[in-house]
């Protein structure tokens, strides 16, 4: 079967706890020119298993090209540095040499947040707004993406400062609604304190909220007070894939 040509078409791929998530992007426009393909992640999670899954995720997209793939962890240089949500076999591995040599196409790593932030800033949410801007994605844990005059701040992962004795995920990321049966308005308190933290340190311009809280923003905004504006991600879970896609594309 032969390869996809599409005019302006990249693959972006987003690699998540549960799922594994692909598509291929109109990095003009920010539009889907396929189908999402997920596949689960597999357990373990270690390197060699995630690279193989993503040349099996390639093969169904029937694809040939370079990829951008966001990943949940601080990564330098196309190199993993932490795993707090991931295998621990993933610290220090040269993600992107190891993803290219196993699919043999030409792979650009960067934090998952990272690159839900560049698409949002590109395509969604943030199109036109200047000055500091935050982009948080509310899951298993919290992921931050931080813009100054439209440039990226790379690798911030301020869902790990501390608040009550733990990192800042633990007490106020989806996963611990879930974790700790509370309501809307009671996990909308707690995200509104973690908020009111980072408006302390950074005084943003606005706060843009993506994951996949985005879809549910009406059940917990009445219960933000921060000073800056809180606005929902336009993109939603297709950040992630929009985002990769666009970073693959300018590296």
């Amino acid at each position: 079967m032969g390869k996809k040509e599409i005019t302006n078409g990249i693959l972006g791929i987003d690699i998540g706890g549960s799922g594994i998530k692909g598509a291929i992007v109109d990095v003009a426009t920010g539009k889907l020119l396929t189908d999402r393909k997920r596949i689960p992640t597999p357990k373990p999670a270690d390197p060699v298993s995630v690279g193989h899954t993503v040349k099996e995720l390639i093969r169904l997209l029937e694809y040939e090209g370079p990829v951008g793939i966001g990943f949940p962890a601080r990564v330098i240089h196309g190199r993993v540095k932490t795993a707090t949500n991931i295998d621990k076999t993933w610290i220090d591995t040269d993600a992107e040499k190891l993803f290219s040599g196993i699919t043999s196409n030409p792979c650009h790593i960067l934090n998952d947040a990272d690159a839900a932030g560049l698409a949002e800033m590109r395509f969604g949410a943030g199109v036109k707004h200047k000055g500091l801007v935050f982009l948080i994605t509310v899951g298993t844990g919290l992921g931050t993406a931080l813009f100054t005059n439209g440039e990226l701040v790379p690798n911030t992962e301020l869902g790990h400062i501390r608040m009550f004795g733990d990192i800042a995920e633990v007490y106020a990321s989806d996963a611990s609604r879930s974790r700790n049966n509370l309501n809307w308005k009671e996990w909308g308190y707690r995200f509104n304190e973690y908020l009111s933290y980072l408006e302390f340190l950074f005084s943003p311009d606005i706060f843009i909220i993506g994951g996949g809280v985005s879809k549910k923003f009406d059940n917990f905004e009445s219960y933000l007070s921060i000073s800056a504006p809180v606005v929902p991600a336009k993109l939603e879970n297709q950040a992630g894939i929009v985002g990769a896609a666009a970073y693959a594309a300018s590296s």
